[in-house]
């Protein structure tokens, strides 16, 4: 495997924020009398705020107050986030450990916005480890779209051909895949659909496995 450097989405595939964050959402729906939709909030994993709201507010309709349950949502999520340092998850320290000690450059491309992914990264440790971190409010085009990638890899000055991309869910597979990444599928509340299968991401059960594979192609 010809790399040079790594990209990583960051909520479900560094830290574990995906079960914190659809419990508050859960909350919030209580909050303001309204019925969580698995269905609805699985399918917004990825998206950035632009689509979380189109996403939201398609799957419940046009009766739906979308400021009024996307304020209680964000002040109870906030709460949480911006003070408490989220669970890494298995490999990853592991992981961007070696990546340092190997010179490749890594970086986060994760649709969230910057000033909440600095905080997440800085409580959980991990800023120390990236170069760059691009962040959904910073593309006009949110994942799926590749746009966020082929920023990331612009920062760090390498092809993204010779990048490596970590996702978790299948909007971001799709987002690394359509900018040309190799790209690895660490699943995490939502499984691979058939149409990211037939992608053909390398799909893993934890970035350790994914380092061991990586120290056996150096």
């Amino acid at each position: 495997m010809n790399f040079r450097a790594a990209i990583f989405d960051m909520d479900g595939l560094l830290l574990d924020t995906e079960r914190v964050c659809m419990s508050i959402f859960k909350q919030a729906c209580q909050a303001q009398s309204v019925p969580f939709l698995e269905d609805v909030y699985l399918s917004i994993i990825g998206r950035n705020s632009a689509g979380i709201e189109q996403t939201i507010r398609e799957g419940y309709g046009p009766s739906l107050d979308y400021p009024a349950l996307h304020n209680e949502w964000r002040v109870r999520y906030n709460a949480v986030v911006k003070h408490q340092a989220i669970p890494v998850k298995t490999g990853v320290v592991e992981l961007l450990k070696w990546l340092k000690d190997q010179d490749v450059p890594a970086a986060v491309a994760t649709s969230t916005n910057k000033d909440v992914a600095e905080i997440k990264l800085r409580l959980a440790g991990l800023d120390q480890y990236f170069d760059h971190i691009t962040t959904g409010c910073e593309v006009s085009q949110g994942k799926p779209h590749p746009e966020i990638y082929l920023l990331a890899a612009s920062r760090l000055g390498v092809d993204p051909k010779l990048c490596l991309a970590f996702e978790d869910s299948n909007n971001g597979v799709r987002s690394a895949i359509a900018a040309k990444m190799q790209t690895y599928q660490i699943p995490d509340l939502v499984e691979p659909c058939a149409e990211v299968k037939a992608l053909e991401p390398i799909i893993r059960s934890s970035l350790l496995d994914v380092l061991s594979e990586l120290k056996q192609s150096k």
